[in-house]
């Protein structure tokens, strides 16, 4: 066994913990993964909190649940066409707990009359080098489709070093599928429209930290307030461990 490949398994064993738990420290998302093109409004402050558990399972250090993710993001471009979103997370328990991003992107009809919804972004923006540095830049377009819901689709490159698969080679790039349907559509008295249920669903290919999916229902208690349950998969489970349950609690307070 060379060099090389014994500082492959010795990095894989000391961070297989930290990719599986810090792997979801992310803009706004569709589900698991990043794949959506909505981003916070102006001085529209986003409160969340991600618990992804196990179900029916002994305890198991590979298999065992996420920390939990608790995330703060901002709206910080007053323009209509153009818009922007930067966060933070804190994961606990976590010996590397903070991760940043940052997104760009113009909703549809932006650019043209029926033009796609268009933004890039980067997360994953992690403060321990060579563990949780992941810098994962993502593109994406997203499309609203009559009767089907909103369908968005994008790739992402990150750093090599650190997005690897179980056996420590790099697995960095890969695309990203989602989409989501709206149900029981509710008007209140100020006027604002939402839905008080959606369906969502989304899938990251790579055998790495942010491979995998899953879907589940949103339903939303008022338009800023929403939770948000079901099963998520990974491709690599080696890394992340066997499917976990998501539960996760979104409120946006707008200033």
């Amino acid at each position: 066994m060379n060099r090389q490949t014994i500082h492959k398994i010795t990095l894989v064993t000391l961070t297989a913990g930290l990719l599986a738990g810090l792997a979801r420290a992310t803009p706004s998302t569709t589900y698991w993964t990043p794949a959506t093109t909505d981003l916070q409004g102006y001085k529209v402050l986003h409160l969340g909190m991600d618990d992804y558990f196990t179900v029916l399972r002994k305890k198991d250090n590979k298999a065992g649940s996420f920390p939990t993710d608790l995330q703060l993001e901002l709206g910080v471009l007053p323009f209509e066409k153009l818009q922007a979103e930067i966060g933070v997370d804190y994961l606990e328990p976590s010996d590397a707990p903070l991760m940043f991003n940052a997104k760009l992107g113009t909703p549809e009809g932006a650019l043209f009359g029926g033009s796609p919804a268009l933004n890039a972004g980067i997360f994953n923006v992690g403060t321990k080098q060579g563990v949780t540095d992941y810098n994962i830049v993502d593109f994406l377009a997203g499309k609203t489709i009559p009767y089907f819901g909103r369908l968005f689709v994008g790739g992402y490159i990150g750093n090599g070093q650190t997005l690897v698969n179980d056996r420590g080679d790099t697995d960095n790039t890969g695309v990203m599928l989602a989409m989501d349907h709206g149900f029981l559509p509710v008007k209140e008295k100020s006027g604002d429209e939402y839905n008080k249920v959606v369906f969502a669903a989304d899938w990251a290919s790579g055998k790495n930290a942010i491979g995998g999916g899953g879907a589940g229902l949103y339903y939303y208690f008022t338009k800023n307030i929403s939770l948000l349950t079901g099963p998520v998969f990974f491709n690599d489970e080696d890394l992340n461990g066997p499917w976990k349950w998501t539960m996760q609690l979104d409120i946006n307070v707008p200033f």
